[in-house]
């Protein structure tokens, strides 16, 4: 996808994370990046992009030099998570209202336990409508749909209040007729009604995932829809007009804001903040040779872990955020609440706690001085010595020790009767240990050691974190990269326009015909197509890669399998695919049945349009002396003595550049903490690589 015009020249991708909203500027005709930090603003997250915008424009930046924006955003997210999405109405058919209430057996933590208590319904019994309509398993229609019915439950919704309706059919993905002219009578009857169809947000089998995938896209649309439009005139009102405008999704790519508008691709954001990490980390390890990598992301609300294989994450097609079902593609992430903000405490029976509360960009932790008395895991590093308070964002905000002393002593040292030390380190052991165990637990569940792995930390708190954690797991080699604290912002200079879609229909492989096959890929590439013209993406710049969801006759799950290489459909296409699907099945469950039937579950379509990428420069190689501290300080690597450690300014260490733990490195947006038994070196792309030299584990 091509840029235009003698103007562009600079490429912006925007972070906004729990704590700090994060921007780098990437001027393409130079390759140098430039970094923006600047407070989240909470109840209105768009005033601190544009903030941080402001600044680059202050800067000398000019505003139509900016020729792209790329946004990762956990708005969607933390609107589920706390509950604060629109007021959702649903259709259903008739007789399967208590879709909602039955749900399936999955239940959180113990599956026997007789008082698992469920979420509250999105849409509870009183907003929900049901439909005389009926659609067959082959989409044949048994029952017509009732248009009387539909206008006067969208009548009774829109006086009831409602903001959005979910519309979840009966087999509705065989045949979305019904569906589409339920739609049609609500904007005719109520306009102002955002409309989710399932036939939309997710056209595959299993009636709960597709009902709790269209109530959670109905519930956050208008909270996106409402955001993306705040933060498009606010872009205009600075004259930051360029049409190349895209959010982040889960599976790690990009959608152009006209199709975050529409609304009918919300539920495809959730993960939008935590993707943008793992999609750079990608870049990085294919960048190296497809190393595999763990990513620590720990900012100040949470750390996000991915693995990264052969320069490829991990991606997953079913899940659960804040405890609703969502089944869209999603990279294969896990978050555990362990950030910088994260709050330690003290439980009834006398123990050290951290977590899941967090104090949050407002008040922030307590060393932030804007009266958070809480202490939390930012004070626990400070105390240790781990933070300059004079050099915290290049020293654009001071950090108040006293402060964070004052809060570890009155809520966690006096009540346990320890000193200042021992709680900030028993603090920091906690948060560490911690996020080793959820990556080991994350790993064992795909069969992955982490020992093979290099640990790759970003995040304001990251690199603080990561030797500490990598000596918890064994792993032997951390990558650092150039700008951690901006690393997130930095992926979403890194992802190619990505649209996923899918369609279920089942039948056994052996009896599939070839060109019908090929009729529903095509479908669904017509459809791909559409919405890339709609959005003003060229045809000729995108690619179509296709897969098909297979299973084992009997089985109750699919995998997914590419298609890639294997062209139209025919006979031969259909073999080569059942081949590849007992390959798969083996490698991933150990096992396969090549003398069973296979069943297609589902079609899937991947479009795909790349975008010009930042590209890692190589630094001049390093002829000058070695690097030298810009200072000393105290640090606590252990609360029963100090130890006095070198401290060295990342930008000082060049090409082949070596550091020898224990030791501090500081830069503008991250610190990277070096601890005794570890090396560290500055390769050429000034990653900053840290090396395990300490007896064996």
């Amino acid at each position: 996808m091509a840029e235009s015009g003698k103007s562009a020249r600079f490429r912006l991708g925007v972070d906004v994370g729990g704590t700090h909203t994060d921007l780098v500027l990437l001027d393409s005709t130079t390759g140098e990046t430039r970094v923006e930090k600047v407070s989240s603003t909470p109840g209105n997250p768009s005033e601190g992009v544009l903030e941080g915008v402001r600044r680059f424009l202050a800067k000398g930046v000019g505003a139509e030099e900016i020729s792209f924006f790329a946004h990762g955003t956990t708005i969607t997210t933390n609107a589920l998570l706390e509950m604060r999405g629109a007021r959702v109405g649903l259709m259903i058919t008739q007789g399967y209202n208590a879709v909602q209430e039955t749900q399936n057996q999955a239940r959180d933590g113990n599956p026997f336990d007789y008082f698992y208590d469920r979420p509250t319904p999105i849409a509870p019994q009183s907003r929900t409508h049901e439909i005389p309509e009926r659609t067959d398993y082959a989409g044949n229609v048994l029952v017509p749909l009732d248009d009387d019915a539909v206008r006067k439950a969208a009548k009774a919704l829109d006086a009831a209040g409602v903001d959005a309706v979910a519309v979840c059919y009966m087999f509705s993905y065989m045949n979305p007729a019904h569906e589409t002219r339920t739609r049609a009578i609500i904007n005719e009857v109520a306009p102002r009604l955002h409309v989710s169809l399932s036939s939309d947000v997710l056209p595959r089998i299993r009636e709960w995932p597709r009902l709790s995938t269209t109530l959670v896209n109905a519930y956050l649309a208008p909270v996106l829809t409402r955001y993306i439009r705040d933060l498009s005139r606010g872009l205009d009102g600075l004259g930051v007009k360029t049409p190349q405008r895209f959010l982040m999704q889960s599976n790690g790519g990009v959608m152009p804001f006209a199709a975050a508008e529409t609304g009918e691709k919300t539920v495809h954001t959730l993960l939008s903040g935590p993707a943008a990490g793992a999609q750079a980390a990608a870049w990085v390890a294919r960048a190296s040779a497809g190393a595999g990598l763990v990513t620590l992301d720990m900012g100040g609300t949470s750390a996000d872990i991915a693995f990264i294989e052969d320069g490829v994450p991990l991606e997953v097609t079913e899940g659960a955020v804040a405890r609703r079902q969502v089944d869209v593609p999603a990279l294969d992430m896990t978050t555990i609440s362990a950030g910088g903000g994260s709050i330690a405490s003290v439980a009834p029976g006398g123990f050290l706690t951290v977590g899941p509360e967090s104090a949050g960009a407002q008040p922030g932790p307590a060393c932030y001085g804007r009266s958070g008395e809480q202490p939390t895991v930012t004070d626990a590093d400070i105390a240790c010595g781990y933070l300059n308070p004079d050099y915290f964002l290049g020293g654009a905000q001071k950090l108040d020790v006293a402060a964070a002393e004052r809060a570890l002593d009155a809520r966690i040292a006096t009540p346990l009767g320890l000193s200042v030390r021992e709680a900030a380190t028993g603090i920091r052991r906690i948060v560490d240990e911690r996020m080793a165990d959820e990556v080991r637990v994350f790993a064992a569940k795909r069969g992955l050691e982490p020992r093979a792995f290099t640990l790759l930390p970003f995040g304001g708190a990251g690199a603080v974190h990561a030797a500490a954690v990598a000596e918890e797991l064994g792993i032997a080699r951390i990558l650092v990269p150039p700008r951690p604290g901006a690393f997130s912002a930095l992926g979403l200079l890194c992802s190619d326009v990505v649209h996923d879609y899918i369609r279920s229909e089942l039948s056994p492989l052996s009896r599939l015909a070839p060109e019908h096959a090929e009729e529903l890929f095509a479908e669904l590439e017509t459809r791909a197509r559409a919405d890339l013209a709609s959005e003003g993406l060229a045809d000729a710049d995108a690619s179509l890669e296709r897969e098909m969801d297979l299973r084992y006759a009997g089985q109750g799950y699919e995998l997914r399998v590419s298609l890639e290489g294997i062209g139209a459909m025919n006979a031969a296409a259909l073999a080569a695919a059942r081949a590849r699907f007992d390959e798969h099945h083996a490698r991933i469950h150990g096992h396969a049945a090549a003398e069973k039937p296979v069943e297609v579950v589902s079609y899937r379509v991947r479009a795909r349009v790349a975008v010009p990428k930042y590209k890692a420069r190589e630094l001049p190689a390093h002829t000058g002396p070695a690097p030298a501290p810009k200072g000393r300080r105290q640090v606590w690597f252990d609360a029963a003595r100090a130890t006095d450690v070198p401290v060295f300014e990342r930008e000082a260490i060049g090409r082949g550049g070596k550091v020898k733990g224990p030791a501090i490195v500081e830069q503008m947006d991250a610190t990277t903490v070096i601890p005794a038994d570890w090396d560290g070196e500055v390769d050429a792309f000034g990653n900053l690589i840290l090396t395990y030299r300490g007896p064996a584990r």
